[in-house]
């Protein structure tokens, strides 16, 4: 049986065009179908087991890495002279996070407290719990600027209480006992006779609040109805903005909890989350695009006006009384203490700052924080926070512990929490959010290109097929031209004479 070419090459030109139409659609549905993964696992919902166990146990390891300013000349200090510091760390902790108490609620939010707990890393530090820094003391120093303005007896009486307990203006300590903290007798006698003046009923420690303890009542959006607002804060332990600052704007509860962000990022998002260490929102900015083993991010940094003065930053005049830029006044959420916090060794802050300590040298590399994101899904691939924690400290007549102290915003430790994700959970992202993904894209064009080559090759068989047929044709009529003359004629002719001889009968 003879093969019809041009019926065959028909036949395959259908194909192709249904191929190529079948590659545009999935070049519409394709992005589509992703994006509703994305969303389906964005949304917090216990029905989807994955999603909602990395949601409530966070599996990416995090680190507390804090470095201590061990004061050089502390007697020198005394005598009014510049203070010297060195850095001493990095001390690392494994931090453990877990949420508890998850209740659902009917407009598409839940609530959550998150207990957080530290573990030491001696494999991952540059020393011992057991090493010994000095540092400012703060119940001393601190309480002196906040009796600065009480009468003068009062600060006598309050100097005679430090040298009764034995209380200096800094404490040499090991590194163990200055985070967790430490017996102080001062400490006992101020919880007994005055409650609630201290952050801790217990041992007095920088991060004694820390250890053991959740970050405080969450109520977040879960992305049910609106994938926009997933991860978003809607208030914390009940309120809905604070009462720490001076404007409404500065007491706005805004964006995350910092931890996840909603998904479909661009260049022109910001990173707002919300932190109760910090007592206020931050809003982190774009940098810059990166790619991490193979997945694409956006990083976002601090903007130079995060911890900007109301004199630089108009909008941060909310957060006054301000010194010079880079340092953000918390005392009023750290019970009036004259606490500051700033970028580790004043980097982006005012450079006066860096004269009044020696032993400073910051750098956007080691000192500025940044989280990667990839911007699909709103999952930090890479984060490192950091923060320092000084104290503003001066001489102060009546409180003979304060001796010839020169004013000064003295750092005391910085900390580093930092995570990133790998080992299988990246395996399981670069999957899902990289392969599958391009291999669908290049499934689209793929199918695509096909069909076009499919129609271009049916195409030209039909069309040699068409030109074999006529060169056939030609070919015959060439050879016989008498056959291909007479026959229709003589059937015309025999058909004529066949009627006129019936006409004439």
């Amino acid at each position: 049986m003879r093969i019809n070419k041009s019926k065959v090459a028909v036949g395959f030109m259908v194909i192709g065009t249904l191929t190529v139409i079948f590659g545009v659609v999935l070049l519409f549905v394709g992005p589509a179908i992703m994006k509703d993964q994305i969303i389906k696992n964005t949304v917090i919902d216990p029905n989807n087991d994955m999603s909602y166990t990395m949601w409530r146990d966070i599996p990416v390891p995090f680190f507390m890495s804090v470095y201590f300013f061990n004061i050089l000349n502390p007697q020198e200090l005394l005598k009014g002279e510049k203070p010297m510091v060195e850095q001493r760390g990095p001390y690392v902790y494994r931090k453990r996070c877990q949420k508890d108490n998850i209740t659902f609620h009917a407009n598409d939010t839940v609530s959550y407290l998150e207990y957080r707990s530290y573990f030491f890393e001696p494999s991952m530090s540059a020393g011992n719990e057991s090493d010994v820094v000095t540092i400012p003391n703060m119940l001393v120093l601190g309480a002196a600027i906040m009796m600065e303005n009480q009468p003068y007896l009062v600060r006598l009486m309050i100097s005679a209480t430090f040298k009764k307990f034995k209380e200096g203006p800094f404490l040499t300590k090991s590194v163990g006992e200055l985070m967790w903290g430490y017996d102080s007798e001062l400490v006992e006698f101020l919880n007994s006779y005055f409650p609630g003046m201290l952050p801790s009923t217990g041992k007095f420690g920088l991060f004694a609040e820390f250890n053991n303890s959740n970050t405080g009542l969450f109520t977040i959006f879960t992305g049910q109805n609106d994938i926009r607002k997933a991860h978003k804060v809607d208030s914390w332990n009940g309120l809905t903005e604070l009462n720490y600052w001076r404007t409404p704007q500065c007491n706005m509860i805004n964006g995350t909890a910092g931890q996840l962000w909603p998904p479909f990022m661009t260049k022109e998002s910001t990173l707002p989350f919300y932190s109760p260490d910090a007592c206020r929102s931050m809003e982190l900015v774009y940098q810059r695009p990166g790619v991490m083993k193979g997945i694409p991010l956006y990083r976002f940094v601090a903007p130079k006006t995060l911890f900007a003065n109301g004199t630089d930053y108009a909008p941060n005049e909310g957060f006054c009384p301000c010194r010079q830029s880079g340092l953000l006044n918390v005392s009023s959420c750290r019970h009036n203490s004259p606490v500051f916090i700033s970028h580790p060794h004043f980097y982006n802050a005012d450079p006066v700052l860096l004269d009044y300590v020696q032993g400073l040298s910051p750098n956007e590399d080691e000192h500025g924080l940044f989280i990667d994101i990839h911007p699909q899904t709103g999952v930090p691939l890479n984060v490192s926070i950091r923060l320092q924690l000084n104290l503003y400290m001066k001489k102060v007549s009546g409180i003979t512990e304060t001796s010839k102290i020169s004013e000064v915003v003295m750092p005391m430790i910085w900390f580093e929490e930092s995570g990133y994700i790998d080992g299988p959970i990246l395996t399981t992202f670069h999957t899902n959010l990289v392969i599958l993904p391009a291999v669908m894209e290049y499934m689209q064009y793929g199918f695509i290109a096909l069909g076009l080559l499919t129609i271009i090759i049916a195409f030209l068989v039909h069309h040699r097929a068409r030109r074999s047929r006529n060169t056939a044709v030609s070919s015959i009529v060439f050879e016989n031209p008498g056959a291909s003359i007479k026959e229709p004629v003589k059937g015309s002719y025999g058909t004529e004479t066949a009627e006129k001889s019936n006409m004439n009968n």
